[in-house]
């Protein structure tokens, strides 16, 4: 019979007090308790530590040689363990190539799909290209000039790895005297070096000619046999410089435009044959932001109006001789702020005076002197800077004044033009993913496509459908696949990799998710916990360290860890369902999901003290330009308040107002009681009913109540019936 119960035995890990617990596996499991009491000890350094640990160990010598040594959780034993992933709150990835598509795999299965069924535009006129025939690419090569040196290849290994020595020897003994291999010549004959973990590209030269009117049957015959060679692509090289793609199957009759087979490699950004070849997939540019290098126009350069690494105006600077000259030359001030000076002398500041050369007067404590210099200007210096410097903290610091800047010639969409000029029903790849879930879902639950098109790409559809209903389930549906993922939440992040784990379909695994409430509204919450139950019923053990009450009353058990933070907790106080937790007296949890303790609603609210903090113009992400007054400063009217504080020999330790020390004798450790009669004057009868009720056989640490240094008697009455034993004094706040 197969284990059905996690067993842990001596977790010693950080504050757990070799604890012993039994998890059951095959459901939905809340670890709930203090802020510190254990949870995350417990769930993730013990059990997903030695989850992951004994995962590693069964993995060969080889494996584990690139994994690294895991170290032993503290703990006597676990049993019934599962393989174990974390789903914790850290942002998905913040590589810049990383988007929500890639980190859920759904942009995989669109690369795949406009690879198998999308159909394929002129860069230039944007009509639907077909095949092209090879009178078609006679026809376009016998239009260039006369004259002209041209080699026929035929493309057979296009951005692989390996030797291809088969390759080579195959077209030598077909007769083929020479290739090019990584854009260099060679004669088959000779030994090529060719590094084995290297991306290569090798053509055959099928045919060297001239460009003149009797080599037209030669040429078509040369084409015919490099497309056969090439798998239907034929290059040809002009001169020696450039070089063209033709393809007998998609090519633009008027324009010539040709783009190779679809592939799915074509569509990704992070492959040089989809990417942008000006950004190289990355669809912004790093630039020296203007509004950071004057953010005030109001003042003049010698008041530090211009901001930059080294750049500013102090003392006998370069920067403070440059501009001078600028000033001398151009015929300004200083002194005059810069939004009263001519557009073109802000241009020649921040972009250089080209080939004007300045007169500087170099002072220095050896001595001074005069020499001509041209201007590169701030921005141009900079950037420069950046680029040539290898100094991480240099280029942090100039970093700090650029702003990203969308490429020009893919606008922000990462492809290539032959990329983006390949769509379905209407749609190329980059817009598609621009769309948010939702609307995406509509737009795939609406594509009308051929019966070819269906039986080709049914299954694909399939699962970008799934995997987008998996990013609706978990209240993620307005996001778009585009945005990059270093932009999202923690709690964002932490349910793309839910989503994405149920998209998997594994069973049998161990999933620990630390506070996936966090960050999600409460009208969510239903579509999170439905998602967690789903993960669970696939046949997976699901530990959730919580606090929120849906979540508790939606699992099939609670661990309650506590009964307080620190070294007050890593203790099991209980282990059951939600009924159990709220009957087990030592449980705070439980008192407050019985309703027996509760944070009351306060009958006042901070009026503030009329000075906001105000936002203006904000525009970071998704937000729209927004205004924001934030109100500040305000003390909660409490009529009359007092603050609680503690003397223990030469340490003195002060609580919020409204919290009582006590030490129990039957636990032997200090708890916090809140009392709401602090926010008044201290009630004898109020503190005896207190103690009484929380906690049985307690006595308060104190020996003397004063107000304005007179002794309250009630109080001090009081504690003499349950005993003395350090000092408390009650100050007006």
């Amino acid at each position: 019979m197969a284990q059905d119960k996690i067993i842990v035995r001596g977790a010693k890990e950080h504050n757990l007090k070799n604890v012993n617990v039994e998890i059951p596996r095959n459901k939905l499991v809340v670890i709930t308790g203090l802020s510190g009491s254990g949870k995350s000890s417990l769930a993730f350094d013990t059990i997903y530590a030695e989850g992951q640990r004994r995962y590693v160990e069964s993995l060969s010598s080889y494996a584990r040689m690139f994994l690294g040594q895991m170290d032993k959780p503290n703990v006597e034993s676990i049993e019934g363990l599962s393989p174990a992933i974390s789903i914790d709150q850290k942002t998905t990835s913040k590589n810049p190539r990383s988007t929500v598509g890639t980190v859920t795999e759904i942009y995989d299965y669109l690369r795949l799909l406009y690879a198998r069924i999308g159909v394929p535009h002129c860069t230039v006129c944007g009509r639907e290209i077909r095949q092209q025939t090879v009178d078609q690419i006679v026809d376009k090569i016998m239009t260039y000039e006369t004259g002209t040196k041209i080699q026929i290849m035929a493309p057979v290994v296009r951005g692989r790895k390996g030797e291809h020595a088969k390759v080579l020897d195959s077209a030598g003994k077909s007769g083929y005297v020479r290739a090019r291999v990584d854009g260099i010549i060679y004669d088959l004959s000779e030994n090529i070096p060719i590094e084995k973990n290297k991306k290569h590209n090798i053509e055959i030269i099928v045919d060297r000619l001239v460009i003149k009117p009797e080599i037209a049957s030669r040429l078509s015959d040369s084409i015919e046999t490099a497309s056969k060679l090439g798998g239907g692509l034929v290059m040809v090289n002009f001169n020696g410089d450039e070089d063209v793609t033709f393809s007998q199957k998609y090519a633009c009759p008027e324009h010539g435009v040709s783009i190779d087979e679809l592939s799915p490699r074509m569509f990704s950004f992070n492959n040089p044959f989809g990417a942008c070849p000006k950004c190289t997939g990355l669809g912004v540019f790093l630039k020296i932001d203007e509004n950071k290098i004057i953010p005030d126009m109001s003042k003049s350069i010698r008041d530090g109006g211009i901001k930059g690494s080294g750049w500013a105006m102090e003392g006998s600077t370069i920067a403070a001789m440059y501009m001078e000259a600028l000033a001398k030359k151009y015929n300004f001030s200083l002194d005059e702020p810069l939004e009263n000076l001519p557009k073109e002398t802000i241009d020649k500041i921040l972009y250089g005076t080209g080939d004007d050369e300045l007169t500087i007067n170099k002072k220095s404590v050896y001595g001074g002197g005069t020499y001509q210099h041209k201007f590169e200007g701030i921005i141009n210096n900079l950037e420069r800077r950046y680029h040539d410097t290898s100094s991480n903290w240099i280029k942090d610091e100039i970093r700090s004044y650029m702003a990203e800047i969308p490429c020009d010639l893919c606008h922000g969409d990462r492809l290539s033009a032959e990329s983006l000029a390949v769509t379905v029903g209407g749609l190329n790849i980059a817009d598609f993913c621009k769309m948010s879930v939702i609307d995406a879902l509509d737009f795939v639950g609406q594509l009308k496509l051929t019966e070819k098109e269906q039986i080709i790409g049914a299954e694909i559809i399939k699962e970008i459908n799934e995997r987008l209903n998996f990013l609706k389930s978990v209240g993620l549906g307005y996001l778009t696949l585009s945005r990059s993922s270093g932009t999202l939440s923690g709690g964002e992040s932490q349910r793309i990799r839910l989503a994405t784990q149920i998209g998997s379909s594994l069973m049998g695994v161990l999933y620990i998710l630390d506070e996936p409430s966090i960050g999600l509204h409460q009208r969510d919450n239903e579509k999170l916990l439905a998602t967690l139950k789903r993960l669970r019923d696939l046949g997976n053990t699901v530990i959730v360290v919580e606090h929120d009450e849906d979540t508790m009353y939606a699992a099939d058990c609670i661990v309650d860890v506590g009964p307080g933070a620190g070294i007050h907790g890593g203790e099991i106080v209980c282990v059951g369902d939600v009924e159990k937790i709220k009957q087990c007296p030592n449980s705070i949890t439980g008192k407050y999901l019985s309703g027996e303790r509760k944070v009351p609603v306060p009958e006042k609210r901070r009026k503030g003290n009329g000075l906001f903090l105000e936002v203006r113009g904000a525009a970071e992400n998704n937000l729209k330009n927004i205004n924001v007054k934030i109100p500040l400063g305000g003390v909660p009217d409490y009529g009359e308040k007092y603050a609680v504080s503690f003397l223990a020999s030469t340490d003195k330790t002060v609580l919020p107002m409204g919290i009582i020390r006590v030490r129990s004798t039957e636990y032997n450790r200090d708890f916090l009681l809140e009392d709401e009669s602090c926010r008044e004057l201290l009630s004898a009868k109020k503190y005896t009913d207190l103690c009484r009720s929380e906690l049985k056989n307690c006595k308060i640490i104190s020996s003397d109540i004063q107000k304005n240094g007179s002794s309250l008697s009630g109080a001090y009455k009081c504690e003499k019936q349950i005993g003395v034993e350090s000092e408390i004094f009650v100050e007006k706040n």
